[in-house]
C-alpha cells in the first residue's frame, strides 16, 4: 500500500495503460494513507471517500474499456478550499463565511473532472489566504509532514501537507505571493506558480493563479496539460496555446542563469539556505551554463506599497461582513487589516503604483537570463501555530521578497527542493524565468532535479 502512495501521476498513468494497476486499487491505498495521517496533518476539508471511491471505479471501466477521459484519468488528487466545486461551501479558511454551497465548479474543478480525475477532498488554506501558514479561525492547524511542531507554509497549506504525506500524487493551489512555492519550499515539493493567466481561475484577480503542487516537475507538468485548458469565465486568461508539456529534456549547457541571494528587503538568509542555493548554481555551472550574480531589486517602498493597498482591499471587504461575523476572523488577520484603516485615497494609490514599480524592476532584472535562480523563502518553517515567519501583523511580508515580484510581473516559476537545512527541513530554489515560458522554466526545473544528488525518502 505504500508503495502505491509512492508513485507518481505519470506512472500511474503508465501502469492504468498497460493494465498492471487500477485506479480503485490505487484510490483504496490513497484513502487507508489518508485515514492514517489525517487526525494530525489536519490537510483536508469536505473529504469524500465514497465520492472517491465511485469516481476511481468510473475511471476503472474506462480505462478497461481503452477509453479515458483525459491525462489523469484515475489519479487521486485534491483543490485547494477557494477552488470552488459545485454544492460546496468555499469558507476562505475563515470562519467569518457563510456556508453557502457554490453553485458551480471553477475553471480548475471542472477541468479535473473532464480528465476524469479522483477528487478526494478539499486542501486546508487560512483565512482568506493571507497568510504563509496553515492557522486559520475555520480549520484546526495544519502541520508539516516534515516535523509536525512545523508549519507546512500556506496559503496553499493543506495542498503542500497532503502532497508530501502522500495524499494521492497531484494538488492543485493558487498564488498570489508566494502561496504555492512558499508551501513547497517548506514541503520538498516541487510547486508551479504558472504564468498570469496561463491557468485560467474564477473569479479572477490580479496575480492571482492557480497551479500543481506535485512531488516531481513531470507531474506538474502533465497537470498543467489539464489545468491550462481554456474557461470563458476568467477574463484575464491567455490565449490558448498548444504546449508540448511532456517535452520535458533539456541540456542546461550554454543556459544563461542568474542567481539572486538578496531580495533586497525582508529577512535575511539563512546561511542553510544560502549554502544551498550556492550549490544548485555550481551544478548548472559544472552542466554547462553560463552563471551570473544577479543584484537585489525589491525595495522597501514597493513592499510596504502592496503592504497597504491589500490591507486596504480587505478593510473594505471586512466592512461588507455583519458586525458577528467580522469578529470571527482570525485575531492575526483583524490586527493586520486594521493597519489600513484610516489611510488616504493617495496613501492607497501610491501603494497599488508600487505594484507596477515591482513588475517593471523584475522584468529589468531578469531580462538578461533564461531562468534566475534565488532560494524561494529566505528561512524555513516556522511553529505550526504562527502565522508568518514573524509572526507579527506589522511586518507581515518579510519573507515574500523573493516569490512575490513575479506574481506582479506574471512570469512563471517554480520552487523545487534543493536540499535540507541542519534540522533536516526541505530547502526550495525557485526557478523564474521570462515572461509566458511556461515550458522552459520546467524544463529547467526537470534538468535540476536530474542533476541535484538523491533526495531523502517522504515522510512517513
Amino acid at each position: 500500500m505504500a508503495e502505491l502512495t509512492s508513485l507518481a501521476a505519470t506512472e500511474l498513468v503508465a501502469e492504468y495503460r498497460a493494465g498492471t494497476l487500477s485506479p480503485v486499487e490505487v484510490t483504496e491505498a490513497v484513502l487507508a494513507r489518508i485515514d492514517a495521517q489525517e487526525d494530525t496533518l489536519r490537510a483536508l476539508y469536505a473529504y469524500d471517500p465514497d465520492a472517491a471511491r465511485a469516481s476511481a471505479r468510473a475511471a476503472e471501466r474506462r480505462w478497461h474499456a481503452g477509453e479515458p477521459l483525459g491525462a489523469i484519468d484515475g489519479v487521486p488528487l485534491t483543490l485547494k478550499e477557494n477552488i470552488a466545486t459545485r454544492g460546496t461551501p468555499v469558507p476562505l479558511g475563515t470562519a467569518a463565511t457563510e456556508l453557502t454551497p457554490a453553485p458551480e465548479d471553477a475553471p480548475a474543478a471542472a477541468r479535473v473532472r473532464e480528465c476524469g480525475g479522483v477528487l478526494l477532498a478539499k486542501t486546508t488554506m487560512p483565512d482568506y489566504g493571507m497568510l504563509t501558514s496553515g492557522l486559520s479561525s475555520f480549520h484546526p492547524a495544519t502541520r508539516n509532514p516534515w516535523d509536525h511542531a512545523r508549519t507546512p507554509g500556506g496559503s496553499s497549506a493543506g495542498a503542500a501537507a497532503a502532497a508530501a504525506a502522500g495524499y494521492g500524487p497531484l494538488h492543485v493551489g493558487t498564488d498570489i505571493g508566494g502561496s504555492i512555492r512558499l508551501p513547497a519550499a517548506w514541503c520538498g515539493l516541487a510547486g508551479f506558480k504558472p504564468s498570469f493567466g496561463r491557468v485560467p481561475v474564477f473569479p479572477p484577480y490580479l496575480g492571482r493563479v492557480a497551479g500543481p503542487m506535485t512531488r516531481t516537475v513531470a507531474d506538474a507538468a502533465l497537470f498543467m496539460e489539464v489545468l491550462s485548458r481554456p474557461d470563458s469565465r476568467d477574463h484575464l486568461c491567455l490565449p490558448p496555446e498548444e504546449i508540448p508539456w511532456h517535452e520535458l529534456a533539456l541540456d542546461p549547457a550554454g543556459l544563461r542563469i542568474g542567481v539572486q541571494l538578496d531580495a533586497g528587503v525582508g529577512l535575511a538568509v539563512e546561511p542553510d539556505v544560502r549554502a544551498a542555493v550556492e550549490e544548485a548554481a555550481r551544478l548548472f555551472e559544472a552542466a554547462g551554463a553560463h552563471v551570473e550574480p544577479v543584484e537585489p531589486f525589491l525595495t522597501r517602498q514597493m513592499l510596504d506599497g502592496l503592504d497597504r493597498f491589500w490591507r486596504t482591499r480587505f478593510v473594505v471587504d471586512a466592512e461588507e461582513l455583519p458586525a458577528p461575523r467580522r469578529e470571527r476572523i482570525l485575531p492575526y488577520i483583524a490586527e493586520w487589516v486594521a493597519g489600513g484603516e484610516g489611510l488616504s485615497g493617495a496613501d492607497v494609490y501610491r501603494g497599488f503604483a508600487q505594484m507596477e514599480a515591482i513588475t517593471v524592476a523584475a522584468l529589468r532584472a531578469s531580462e538578461p537570463f533564461d531562468v534566475v535562480l534565488s532560494p524561494t523563502c529566505p528561512v524555513s518553517a516556522p511553529p505550526f501555530d504562527w502565522a508568518s515567519p514573524t509572526n507579527d501583523p506589522a511586518r507581515p511580508f518579510e519573507h515574500i521578497g523573493f516569490t512575490v515580484p513575479y506574481n506582479m510581473s506574471g512570469q512563471p516559476a517554480v520552487s523545487v527542493n534543493c536540499g535540507y537545512t541542519r534540522e533536516d527541513q526541505p530547502i526550495g530554489l525557485q526557478l523564474s524565468g521570462r515572461r509566458f515560458d511556461d515550458l522552459g522554466v520546467l524544463r529547467a526545473a526537470a534538468a535540476f532535479e536530474r542533476l541535484r544528488p538523491a533526495q531523502r525518502a517522504w515522510p512517513d
